[in-house]
Formats: structure tokens, sequence, C-alpha cells
């Protein structure tokens, strides 16, 4: 949880502590909502998947609302959408490497990958247009 704990840090010079605390906690959710879906499509168990998915869909909107409600550079739809493919691409990795279809997994990490350096850069052009006297 260290690296969600890093985000949340990073943004407390511009958000203040408790903002970045409020977004390291929604950080933690959110692993902690990957691994419950992650256990419960390991198990096979369709009610739990669903009900964790649907509980981990819900933390990347209060991520959205969050991140939209601290900068008015960020649109919430935007950032729900960016969220909302991440999860995706997490989730493709996942039944590929589940189904040991490693060309898959591998394929799905690499965009998931370049999906989220591109997902950084939309939050520090954010911040950047917000605090210019920062930059």
């Amino acid at each position: 949880m260290k690296n969600q704990d890093d985000i949340g840090n990073s943004i407390k010079p511009y958000y203040g502590e408790e903002a970045g605390n409020k977004l390291s906690a929604l950080l933690r959710e959110h692993i902690q909502l990957a691994e419950q879906v992650l256990e419960a499509a390991k198990t096979n168990n369709k009610s739990d998947l669903d009900k964790y998915n649907k509980l981990w869909y819900q933390n990347a909107d209060q991520i959205a609302a969050f991140l939209s409600n601290a900068n008015p550079n960020f649109s919430e739809k935007e950032l729900k959408d960016m969220l909302y493919t991440h999860l995706q691409f997490v989730t493709d990795q996942v039944v590929a490497r589940l189904k040991g279809d490693w060309k898959a997994d591998i394929e799905a990490f690499d965009k998931g990958e370049d999906h989220m350096i591109h997902f950084a850069n939309i939050l520090a052009d954010g911040i950047i247009k917000q605090f210019p006297e920062k930059f």
C-alpha cells in the first residue's frame, strides 16, 4: 500500500494534508477491492465477483469525484472513463492470467501501463494548470 500513500502524499503540497490522506484512503480501498475481485474470480464465486466488481467501480466513481472537485481542470466524466478503462485492462489481465494465456496477459499489462502513463499525464497537466506558479 506504499504506492497509494505515495500518490496521496504527492498531492499534499497542492491540496493539503487532509486531501492527500483522503486520496490515499480511496486508493488503498481500490487495491483492497481489486484483491477481493481477484479472489472471487479465482474461486469462481459469481455472487462475490459481481458484488466486489460493483464496489470497485463505485470506488472509481469516488476517486473521479474527489479529483474533479479538487481541480476544476479535471472533468469528472473524463476521469471516470479513464478509471473504468483502467479497471477493464486489469480485468483483462486477470482473466488472461487465470486462463494461462500469457500472451494476452502481457498485452493487457502493456496496454494498462500505457493507459496509466497517459492518465498520470492528464493529472499532472491539470495540476500544472491549477498551480502554474509552482512550476
